[in-house]
């Protein structure tokens, strides 16, 4: 696992796009700070660019770099969830426009608990890209097996870990929390 994280840093670093597993369904990934690199990403999934992308973080300390505040509902969603589950949040900040949604000014974040993305996120010390490995209107991909060849060739790297799991992996839950503590259940 650790030479894969060596290799996904090296990508990432250069403004690449890895092809990675999540804590979820294999994902699309770059730096979410890099606003070239998430425009290329729209165009490998043929995705309109005002579909904002969530992004994946290793800490709340973290968050805290991209969101004006995180709403107290947040803590007790996350104490509360067992399966991954990703917060919209209010007024993101220090990301590029392209990656926020552009109706509300919100983001989609979510914290791993999986080892191979906590790891890599936190030897890269900012969020990273993460949106389902797939052409967009087409089903997600449950496993690496399932991922379109259009997707895996226009990628600088596929992560060599985990491909060969073939459990039935789902997307996460989210959850828009609002300024004022209420929340909308999206998925």
């Amino acid at each position: 696992m650790e030479n894969e994280i060596l290799k996904s840093l090296e990508v990432l670093r250069n403004g690449g796009i890895i092809l990675y597993p999540t804590d979820t369904i294999w994902g699309i990934g770059c730096d979410a700070t890099n606003f070239q690199s998430i425009s290329q990403i729209y165009k490998i999934k043929k995705r309109q660019d005002n579909k904002s992308m969530l992004v994946l973080v290793d800490s709340f300390e973290m968050i805290k770099n991209f969101v004006e505040e995180i709403p107290e509902k947040v803590f007790e969603l996350v104490e509360n969830f067992i399966e991954p589950l990703t917060i919209i949040y209010p007024k993101a900040k220090n990301l590029p426009q392209n990656l926020v949604n552009q109706e509300d000014g919100s983001i989609g974040i979510r914290i791993v608990k999986e080892n191979f993305c906590k790891n890599l996120i936190k030897n890269f010390a900012k969020p990273i890209v993460s949106t389902s490995a797939n052409l967009s209107g087409n089903p997600f991909p449950k496993n690496f097996s399932e991922i379109d060849k259009e997707i895996s060739e226009n990628v600088d790297y596929i992560v060599n870990f985990r491909r060969e799991e073939n459990s039935v992996s789902l997307p996460s839950r989210i959850i828009k929390v609002f300024e004022n503590n209420e929340i909308s259940i999206i998925r």
